[in-house]
């Protein structure tokens, strides 16, 4: 009897163990699949600000996102961004677009980093080129679309 008992524990052991190495893997392709999707949209993103997409832009934020504008105060809401971002490209020589360079999602939360390049008239009326960084934390809602919750980008300018 009490090899039979060692006998089913070993197998009980082992059942445990193949449970939670499939589950490690499960989430490991969770994993993986949410951090191509959250680049996917970051390039997706960048694409509509290149194209001057105000309402486009817009629809990657959370309804009640905070977007974080160097040199700007807090911006909160998708409304209140898509009329930041309207004011921002309105100016036809303002240029903007961005690279994700890592990504990572853990669950409904995800975030997505990288560098920009923004070219605009300085005030002399010569191009500026300005190279810098930035952050983003997504959230993954209900219907299990991601969006922006916190963005927020500065100058490597000195």
């Amino acid at each position: 009897m009490r090899r039979l008992s060692l006998q089913a524990l070993s197998v009980l052991l082992l059942i445990g163990c193949v449970v939670a190495l499939t589950s490690s893997v499960a989430l490991a392709g969770d994993h993986h699949a949410a951090t191509k999707a959250l680049i996917a949209l970051d390039n997706d993103w960048s694409n509509a600000a290149v194209a001057r997409d105000v309402d486009r832009v817009a629809s990657f934020y959370a309804e009640d996102a905070h977007v974080y504008p160097p040199n700007e105060p807090l911006v909160v809401g998708r409304a209140a961004a898509k009329e930041a971002w309207g004011k921002m490209l309105a100016d036809p020589g303002v240029k903007l677009s961005w690279t994700t360079v890592s990504a990572g999602a853990e669950g409904h939360t995800g975030w997505t980093a990288g560098t920009y390049e923004m070219s605009y008239p300085g005030a002399d009326g010569k191009t500026v080129t300005e190279h810098g960084k930035y952050l983003c934390v997504w959230r993954k809602g209900a219907d299990g679309k991601w969006k922006a919750i916190h963005d927020m980008w500065n100058s490597d300018s000195k």
